[in-house]
């Protein structure tokens, strides 16, 4: 392999990463990137190894050697910190991270990314060991132009809305509210972080990710994806499609999200990773504003691409309007608009992302036909108990 640089010129030495999470799918698209194109090491924990296996089996892959798996649970395994010693660099995708969990699981969304975490920093700031940590475009909760009255012009102001990591506050509804128990844990999990940089020097790169998509995202409950709750509004939307049932548009779908595809992202992570210099200090926005859409309008994209990717004709109704109350239960609220400001991490690490939003959905959903009908194929082929 020949010698690789950094964005100023310097050769990378090669790293040995701890990579907590290693297993999910951010986890097991950085494992693929970091084994296919540089030299670096990567311990892989976490409890389950599925999205990772053609990695490491068999002995004859050419980076074999190069990823070791750990199978761990955070929170109750003496062995996290001699594997963060081991490493130059941890990277933490440990999370709970699944809207329809805030509400129904807020004790688990709060220990999970808040109480979990904490040894995580605490072993990197002891050992000196750089930390990049995965937060969530969550953290902003809503922006100031959803507390604007719905005829105000300055509702269109992106100094409203466009969220910028350095300037724009965290504004979560009330404590009842409990779908921000998530966002409010990783937003201390954050301070703390921050203040661990200013007070004892760690080294520390905090990503917010905005709707990272791609293959091997959770999608179909029990096949792809856990068996119990709600997974996030796309992986929602692919599954009613595959099962051809309508998709659910909650409060009318007019919350507006951006897209980004995963290897867009994982680039992004790579130069994270590889220009300590440029990353350290810094929380960086991973997200592709050009792919701002309304839920609706997604719903709608999603269908079209699907007939294109499945050759199945459009259902009559293809969506159907629910309360929140009624999707996700009690409790629930939502953020209006999530746009990313981007001029940090371009001016840090030179990055924009690239795939337009039907590029990435037909990737995504040429991925998630095809294992859903071998999955069928499968269900169909096991000989029934007598």
């Amino acid at each position: 392999m020949a010698t690789r640089t950094d964005l100023d010129g310097r050769p990378i030495k090669p790293l040995t990463i701890c990579m907590i999470g290693a297993g999910g799918f951010i986890g097991s698209h950085l494992c693929e990137k970091l084994m296919s194109e540089t030299p670096h090491k990567v311990l892989a924990l976490d409890v389950y190894n599925d999205k990772i296996k053609h990695l490491l089996e068999p002995d004859s892959l050419p980076w074999a050697g190069r990823i070791q798996f750990h199978r761990l649970n955070i929170k109750h395994d003496s062995r996290l910190e001699g594997l963060i010693k081991m490493a130059d660099l941890t990277i933490n995708l440990a999370a709970i991270c699944t809207p329809a969990d805030y509400n129904t699981r807020p004790l688990d969304t709060i220990y999970s990314n808040f109480i979990d975490a904490l040894p995580v920093v605490k072993y990197c700031s002891e050992n000196n060991k750089r930390l990049i940590h995965f937060s969530t475009c969550e953290v902003y909760g809503k922006t100031i132009g959803s507390f604007l009255p719905k005829d105000s012009p300055l509702r269109q102001d992106p100094a409203y809305y466009v969220l910028k990591e350095d300037t724009s506050p965290c504004i979560f509804g009330s404590i009842e509210k409990q779908r921000w128990s998530y966002a409010c844990a990783k937003q201390l999990i954050e301070r703390l972080i921050y203040a661990e940089g200013a007070e004892t020097g760690l080294e520390f790169t905090i990503v917010r990710p905005f709707n990272w998509i791609g293959p091997r995202m959770d999608f179909i409950p029990g096949i792809d994806g856990p068996s119990e709750g709600v997974p996030r509004v796309l992986a929602c939307f692919s599954n009613n499609l595959l099962r051809r049932e309508p998709l659910k548009l909650v409060d009318g779908g007019e919350s507006q999200r951006t897209f980004i595809y995963i290897k867009d992202a994982i680039e992004a992570v790579l130069l994270m990773i590889e220009n300590p210099d440029r990353a350290n200090g810094h929380i960086f926005n991973v997200g592709n504003p050009n792919n701002e859409v309304t839920v609706r309008q997604l719903a709608e994209m999603m269908t079209k691409v699907y007939a294109k990717v499945s050759g199945e004709t459009v259902l009559e109704s293809p969506t159907v309007d629910v309360s929140s109350k009624e999707f996700y239960g009690e409790g629930y609220d939502d953020s209006d608009k999530r746009i990313p400001d981007m001029t940090i991490i371009n001016k840090q690490l030179g990055w924009n992302p690239k795939t337009s939003l039907w590029d990435l959905l037909e990737s995504t959903l040429t991925y998630q036909h095809r294992t859903y009908a071998e999955a069928i194929k499968k269900s169909i082929a096991k000989p029934s108990a007598s």
